[in-house]
């Protein structure tokens, strides 16, 4: 079965929304075996939907349409489902109903615009929506399947879960797809492609090997088409089995782990506490670490030393060190590990000091050159990088690479243990 999805909104032509619903969808339509084929968006304007509405019918087996469902006037979404079937909007009662006990219960009134969401294409499915106002709507005709769901993510996602997802795994025509995603990190999309070259060559027709680069890290996703579930998945392990043969340590986990879950783990197992000194980063390491829940189990804290003074007074680099080779350098960083680790009585730490950008480089220490270190008192390893001249994509590959030394020094040292967080 071939998709299309369909993303009407002028604020995602205009950039002021980003289309996550695209990105959901595809990853939730690849799992039951529908391959998405194409991805469009259109403007609020009744003359695109319809074309788009046009060219989906004609081509696809499955169009999901997302946007322009809710009660202001730009909504239009239903009158051109009802312009193509050549059908009219008719009033739903129950959605109206359901409409006035929400308000009641958060009292606050309804308005006409309320109202006016409840008419509906006469030969819609209505799919309920449990976190919101607007149903979604199934549409199946002459081979063809229209879904029409509101625009706001959660509400999406819960009709798909509860609603569309159930109806459409009962389809006809699903290839099952069976996929193994190993998860690397400090190597580029290049460097693994280039070491994956042979091995690409030597893959089935039935399995693919697909890419998937973010800042500091690759997503490696093996998958495999159609066939029995068992042979698929044991050619799946063998190919995956010769991938971690290829890149070892590189890969830190398989699926949807993050690197700084996964760092997470390691800590607790050797039970470890950590700490880290930040400079150019501002924060974004600890941000990191302290997304995973549960991270209070093993996280510290941080010394924010932005300003050279602080990396004197609060981590005890000394002022020569300073004047000698500047706070973007190798002894700093390793200075700033010292100094948090006695500050905090932690048992391993991360530093970083850098030329963030766009502004503030030399001809010595360019936009994009970054220090970091982690280790503990007897070993601390350290890393220069050299980035690029956007700031932001400069923080946030240094906290990914940062945390990602810190997992390789620790598998590095199988014998080092700590007792976990105690003041």
């Amino acid at each position: 079965m071939q998709a299309l999805l369909l993303t009407i909104g002028d604020e995602i032509l205009l950039g002021q929304t980003v289309d996550t619903n695209s990105t959901w969808l595809g990853q939730a339509l690849n799992a039951i075996g529908i391959q998405v084929s194409r991805r469009i968006t259109v403007s609020d304007q009744l003359a695109d939907i319809q074309d788009a509405l046009n060219y989906g019918w004609e081509k696809y087996d499955l169009v999901i349409m997302t946007g322009g469902l809710g009660p202001t006037k730009d909504d239009i979404t239903k009158k051109a489902i009802a312009s193509f079937f050549e059908v009219d909007l008719v009033f739903h009662q129950e959605t109206w109903d359901r409409i006035l006990r929400i308000f009641e219960r958060i009292k606050r009134p309804t308005t006409e615009a309320h109202r006016e969401q409840c008419y509906m294409p006469a030969n819609a499915e209505l799919l309920p929506n449990a976190m919101g106002t607007a149903p979604g709507m199934w549409f199946q005709q002459d081979g063809h399947i229209l879904i029409s769901l509101p625009g706001v993510p959660y509400e999406m996602m819960s009709i798909m879960q509860e609603e569309a997802i159930p109806r459409l795994e009962k389809q006809p025509g699903l290839i099952p797809i069976f996929h193994r995603t190993l998860l690397t990190a400090g190597m580029g999309e290049s460097q693994i492609a280039s070491r994956l070259d042979t091995f690409e060559k030597s893959l089935p027709e039935h399995i693919k090997l697909a890419y998937l680069p973010s800042l500091g890290q690759v997503r490696l996703r093996l998958s495999a088409y159609g066939g029995e579930s068992s042979i698929r998945q044991k050619e799946i392990d063998h190919f995956a089995g010769l991938i971690y043969k290829e890149f070892g340590t590189a890969i830190y986990a398989e699926g949807d782990t993050s690197l700084e879950a996964s760092v997470g783990q390691l800590l607790k197992e050797r039970g470890l506490n950590l700490a880290t000194a930040e400079s150019c980063t501002g924060g974004a390491i600890a941000h990191q670490i302290t997304s995973v829940s549960g991270s209070s189990g093993y996280y510290l804290g941080s010394v924010i030393a932005y300003h050279n003074e602080l990396k004197t007074t609060q981590l005890g680099v000394l002022p020569e060190e300073l004047a000698e080779f500047g706070a973007v350098s190798e002894p700093v960083v390793r200075q700033m590990v010292k100094g948090v680790l006695q500050t905090f009585h932690a048992d391993v730490a991360i530093s970083a000091s850098g030329v963030a950008g766009p502004t503030g480089g030399s001809p010595e220490k360019p936009v994009g050159m970054i220090w970091i270190a982690v280790g503990n008192h007897t070993d601390i390893r350290t890393r220069e990088l050299r980035l690029g001249k956007d700031r932001q994509k400069n923080i946030e590959t240094t906290a990914v690479l940062a945390l990602n030394e810190l997992r390789l020094w620790i598998l590095d040292h199988p014998e080092i243990v700590g007792t976990g967080i105690s003041f």
